[in-house]
């Protein structure tokens, strides 16, 4: 069924003027091979034409993201930011070490990440007061969309995602920024975001519309299964054995042939230009330049073992291989569902074997060669790093502040004070931005909002922050409200 809907609009609040996700030709149930790809790729297109002017220090600097989602909550005590003579149930059990920069301290549990962190920025001012926001769900939206949610339940749990929700700040990007490449422009993996039953939240197009949604690379196994990356999957990149390339071209000029034998509607559409998106959806096919990406045998082995042998080290080096082939943006998700034990980062018991024996190895290795391996290629010029989780954790252990309860080994979430770190595309080196006061409780110097790391992206790929877009009841919203901190880039 071919339907139109609507006729061309603004989209965004600028001199721009075309085609809106409720104006663009939609193709269902149609037997031409290609047309749905082609409709999305069209309307990923659709993107605003912002103002060339400069922004300041870092902007325009970035042509790609790799946002490592570290989803749980890691406790800034007990990995990047130690402190000294403070009570026992405050102090880490972890030994603090030295780092490549001089008065700066991690933990023991992070030996190659204090070996290079000359190579990235630390904020260790993050911070926000809550409204709902204690808990994983409501947090995790907040960070990838730059909004509050309007159902918060007292348990944090939320309603499922729907079209109606703000878009991943991904979603933006690829629709701002769309590449020209035939690849992929916005790919999420191992696993979605997800707290308890509420799986996805956050993490799509919302009312974008579909077309904006990012390819999920999900292998099959669960949590504990560290050799799924091993058995990737992408049926849908590739042509079944009895389509060759030569059918595939074959059935276009067919498409070509009934366009030639519908003068009405190659009249109707005609300023969408829709064989230009039939053939790059055709061209993603084809060409192999995705599926080849996810080729993760064809690194070396001594490679695959820096970056960790489990399922985050693997996903960070298809991070940077999808990167390499022309992916605009990818997000890895820690692969552990956020309330959690096991390698899980919310610790609410068992933190300091846990923490150990698990998560912090995987994260030391993964991130470390990741952010080493892009800077060695040069594509840290213009890839940006972004690690962070939804929150931190209680200074203190064994307190309750999210109605969890928490073992003398464990730490509650906490939204007041934690880490993040940032690298490439402009942003500095050897750096670290803000200070958290003598328990890591809050910040005491230049303070960083999610919002305004959200904004600090958009401004590094040349993106207003405040830049209008429409939602699902063509009401104008901001794409976050925040302004960019400039002070992180050299």
């Amino acid at each position: 069924m071919l339907s139109f809907q609507g006729a061309p609009a603004k989209d965004l609040c600028d001199r721009h003027l075309g085609p809106t996700r409720r104006d663009v030709l939609r193709v269902g149930s149609c037997g031409l091979f290609g047309m749905s790809l082609g409709s999305l790729l069209k309307l990923e297109a659709a993107a605003a034409d912002l103002p060339a002017s400069a922004g300041g220090p870092g902007w325009g600097k970035a042509k790609s993201i790799i946002l490592v989602y570290l989803q749980g909550g890691p406790s800034q005590l007990d990995l990047w930011d130690p402190k000294e003579g403070v009570p026992d149930n405050v102090k880490s059990v972890f030994n603090p070490i030295s780092t490549r920069i001089p008065g700066v301290q991690f933990t023991e549990n992070l030996p190659k990440l204090s070996q290079i962190n000359d190579r990235f920025t630390m904020i260790r001012s993050m911070s926000y007061t809550p409204n709902g926001l204690f808990n994983h769900t409501a947090a995790i939206y907040q960070v990838m969309t730059g909004y509050t949610t309007d159902k918060v339940s007292p348990s944090g749990q939320l309603e499922p995602p729907s079209p109606k929700d703000f878009p991943n700040f991904g979603s933006n990007l690829v629709r701002m920024r769309p590449i020209d490449e035939p690849m992929l422009p916005f790919v999420m993996l191992p696993r979605p975001l997800q707290e308890s039953n509420v799986i996805g939240k956050g993490g799509t197009a919302g009312f974008l519309g579909k077309s904006f949604d990012p390819y999920t690379l999900y292998p099959a196994g669960d949590d504990m299964d560290m050799d799924k990356m091993s058995r990737i999957k992408i049926d849908d990149l590739k042509l079944r054995p009895e389509v060759f390339s030569v059918r595939l071209q074959r059935r276009a000029r067919l498409r070509d042939l009934l366009n030639q034998q519908m003068p009405e509607i190659n009249r109707a559409v005609e300023s969408y230009e829709l064989d230009e998106y039939y053939d790059r959806a055709l061209s993603l096919i084809v060409s192999g330049r995705a599926r080849d990406a996810f080729d993760l045998a064809a690194e070396p082995d001594d490679l695959r073992d820096a970056y960790g042998r489990n399922t985050f080290g693997q996903s960070c080096l298809l991070a940077r291989r999808l990167v390499e082939a022309g992916t605009r943006v990818v997000e890895v998700i820690w692969p552990k569902v956020a309330n959690s034990d096991n390698h899980s980062w919310d610790h609410h018991s068992g933190l300091s074997k846990r923490m150990k024996d698990q998560s912090a190895p995987m994260l030391d290795s993964g991130l470390s060669t990741l952010i080493e391996d892009l800077d060695d290629r040069g594509m840290l010029e213009d890839t940006m790093v972004v690690a962070v989780g939804e929150f931190g954790r209680s200074p203190q252990r064994g307190v309750s502040t999210s109605g969890n309860n928490n073992s003398d080994d464990g730490r509650d979430h906490w939204p007041y004070c934690y880490t993040a770190v940032m690298a490439g595309a402009g942003i500095r080196r050897g750096y670290v931005h803000g200070k958290s006061d003598k328990t890591a409780s809050a910040p005491i110097d230049n303070p960083v909002h999610p919002n305004e790391m959200l904004a600090t992206i958009y401004h590094a790929f040349g993106i207003h922050p405040e830049t209008i877009v429409y939602n699902h009841l063509n009401q104008p919203r901001e794409l976050v409200k925040g302004e960019a901190v400039t002070k992180l880039f050299a």
